[in-house]
């Protein structure tokens, strides 16, 4: 399922912000944002709610009024407005609110929207993408591939409706390293290598190939595969030298696995699944922060428990 980046929303509260005649705090769900006080919004106000990472059209003059603080040009020379979180007044701003009022250029359609609606693709709305490093980005052979699931993780603040209900399930803590996301696989005919939208080809300038080659990845899935039958792959992040500006100042990259995923039965590996593969292939995987979870009382304890590094 494509990530609903733009969704029909309720405002749920409105908290003034020290020293600030013109703004304030506005939330919807565990979403919030600053917002002019001129357009008077009000709690219980169905409004459009833009996530983060989403990128906005040029040509929608809705939005013409992000273009000194989000202007971006992507290599193909797509324009576009990319949305980040923001910090002003001491208060952090996680994406943007627009009015309903936005899809009157769309007709009576939208008239009866309803809150959850997804107006994502009403609007010409997409993931931003940033651009891929030259030493990573290979010859595509494809986009992902459809029995996988990407490694987009939803965000707590879209999951408060299911909190209480989530509490109930065992969880475990991981690190989010900050590099280029990586899935191997193999299709039980080949072993495939992909970022995070595209499958590459077979190149030995790729990053993420070069790891797999290095680590004999290629045999070590066909002989897993020729025990279990089974499709599957591990997903992970590459870090290191040449990419994300390496801010771990490693002199090679490294792969850290976070997921294994069994794509025949569609479902995922639990953390001691995760760590016997990892041990049987020689790789390592993310660091784990605690293997034995209680998700806390509040969605946002959740949120404080995440913040630093």
């Amino acid at each position: 399922m494509d990530r609903k980046l733009a969704t029909i929303r309720r405002i749920t509260k409105i908290e003034p912000i020290e020293n600030a005649d013109k703004i304030e705090k506005v939330s919807v769900g565990g979403w919030d944002v600053i917002a002019a006080k001129e357009v008077g919004h009000k709690v219980g106000d169905l409004v459009i709610y833009c996530e983060i990472d989403s990128f906005l059209p040029i040509k929608d003059p809705d939005f013409e009024f992000l273009k000194k603080s989000s202007y971006k040009k992507l290599p193909d020379g797509t324009e576009g407005y990319k949305l980040r979180t923001m910090k002003l007044k001491g208060i952090i701003s996680q994406g943007l609110i627009l009015p309903l009022s936005v899809l009157d250029k769309y007709g009576k359609v939208y008239e009866d929207i309803k809150e959850g609606f997804d107006v994502t693709e009403i609007l010409n709305i997409s993931l931003y993408q940033p651009p891929i490093p030259a030493e990573i980005a290979g010859d595509v052979e494809g986009v992902f591939p459809s029995f996988l699931k990407k490694t987009d993780e939803e965000r707590i603040q879209n999951l408060t409706d299911d909190y209480d209900s989530l509490k109930e399930e065992d969880w475990y803590v991981t690190e989010k390293l900050d590099g280029t996301s990586c899935t191997y696989f193999y299709d039980g005919k080949k072993f495939g290598v992909c970022g995070r939208n595209y499958e590459y080809k077979f190149n030995e300038t790729n990053s993420l190939w070069k790891f797999a080659i290095d680590n004999d990845l290629p045999k070590k899935f066909k002989e897993l595969y020729d025990d279990i039958q089974t499709k599957f792959c591990i997903q992970g992040e590459l870090i290191g030298n040449g990419i994300q500006k390496n801010k771990y100042k490693l002199n090679k990259q490294e792969f850290y696995a976070f997921n294994l995923y069994d794509s025949d039965n569609m479902e995922y590996g639990n953390l001691d699944s995760l760590y016997d593969i990892a041990e049987r292939f020689g790789i390592k995987t993310v660091p784990v922060l605690d293997e034995d979870f209680n998700l806390p009382d509040t969605y946002e304890e959740l949120l404080k428990y995440a913040e630093g590094k």
